[in-house]
């Protein structure tokens, strides 16, 4: 009966409830009835529903037993210190893990400019890359312009995107189609999800240092990272913190939006960073009566690999991803193609991209660059970030 019990897993940590102790009680009575009591993380949690189930479920499974009485509780504050401590390990509080992390490989998905696809194209990387068995976590970066959380499926009928759990100050990020997910659009309040997040770079530097310090991870094997069109703040944030990321650039064929996709990767490349390849998305597509139709022109993929292996090492054009209907239609609703119809070129040029970049040799570590003026900013940004919006 502990162990039944003890080896359910907590749907946000992705632990089993035995090496978080959160287990209580386990007992047998002479009638068969199981006596089990559970503390969860914190008041409120939101997955306590499916955890009373799985628990009871368990208990109810074991040979010999007739009924189950579940009684929960709450974990005391010096139990969630110690759950912290032990989640984290030898990490320190508020270090980032991923800064040197030898195991962890880092994606930023970039471009020059907006509108060429590029959060659509990082949520279905994300998905197909946990459909292949890797854990993989997703970090919007998009601040002002974030949409990942709706083409993830974590919005609700009235749009609003769900609060991650806290355990003091660990933050629990959200999980849709197995893949951990945080974003800005997850803090503010409701009824703000439709306002402007107007922050400067003091506050954009804050907010991207917390999603790497404060959310909890876990080991994934992969972390993607949707980046804000442009070489703003954010992307020299970014490359300070994570110098050791791999950049994808991304752009549509049209020769414009290749050419300013060109400068997000040099700035990358400024940071220490390494460009692993471009994706064209939004190619030329062939009609079911065999004509092509290429609204953005073509070839634009290919210069811009060009162009940017002419001032470094080589950077290969790994997909081009053909224009889809099905591709935007599966994003408004929340369902990653990649999942609502794999067979469709688009969905097929995504997974062939996901092989691509698994194949691809890990980066050597590389130590985060001190940001010139960095000052102690006290609070944490999203938290006063959603204060201030």
């Amino acid at each position: 009966m502990r162990e039944a019990v003890g080896q359910v897993t907590d749907p946000e940590l992705r632990q089993p409830i035995a090496a978080m102790n959160m287990v209580r009680e386990v007992s047998v009575d002479d009638a068969g009835i199981a006596h089990v009591r559970i503390s969860l993380t914190v008041v409120g949690c939101p997955m306590s529903e499916r955890i009373n189930a799985d628990v009871t479920a368990a208990a109810a499974a074991v040979p010999g037993v007739t009924g189950v009485q579940l009684q929960t509780g709450v974990m005391s504050p010096q139990e969630r210190g110690e759950l912290t401590s032990l989640l984290r390990g030898s990490r320190a509080r508020r270090e980032n893990p991923f800064a040197a992390s030898t195991h962890t490989r880092v994606v930023a998905v970039t471009s020059g400019k907006g509108g060429v696809g590029k959060s659509t194209l990082t949520a279905n990387l994300a998905v197909t890359l946990a459909r292949t068995g890797l854990r993989v976590g997703l970090v919007d970066m998009d601040v002002h312009g974030f949409s990942i959380p709706g083409l993830m499926g974590l919005l609700d009928a009235h749009g609003h995107a769900p609060h991650p759990t806290r355990i003091d100050d660990m933050i629990l990020p959200p999980i849709a189609h197995e893949v951990k997910t945080i974003s800005i659009g997850m803090f503010l309040r409701a009824g703000q999800e439709r306002e402007a997040v107007a922050w400067r770079g003091p506050l954009l530097h804050r907010t991207v240092a917390q999603f790497l310090t404060d959310v909890y991870f876990g080991d994934v094997d992969v972390l993607l990272l949707d980046m804000p069109p442009g070489t703003g703040d954010i992307a020299i944030t970014v490359g300070q913190l994570l110098p050791g990321a791999q950049v994808l650039v991304v752009t549509t064929p049209q020769q414009a939006a290749a050419d300013v996709a060109v400068r997000s990767g040099m700035v990358a490349r400024q940071t220490g960073q390494q460009v692993i390849g471009v994706v064209e998305n939004m190619a030329p597509l062939t009609l079911p009566d065999g004509t092509v139709l290429d609204l953005f022109g073509s070839g634009g993929g290919a210069d811009a690999a060009r162009a940017l292996s002419a001032d470094g090492p080589a950077v290969p054009l790994l997909a081009s991803v053909p224009l889809s209907p099905a591709l935007r239609v599966c994003g408004d609703a929340g369902t990653p193609i990649v999942v609502a119809a794999p067979d469709e070129p688009a969905a097929q040029a995504i997974t062939a991209l996901a092989e691509r970049i698994t194949r691809l040799p890990m980066p050597a570590p590389v130590a985060p660059v001190a940001r010139p003026g960095a000052r102690n900013l006290g609070s944490t940004g999203v938290r006063a970030g959603a204060a201030r919006v």
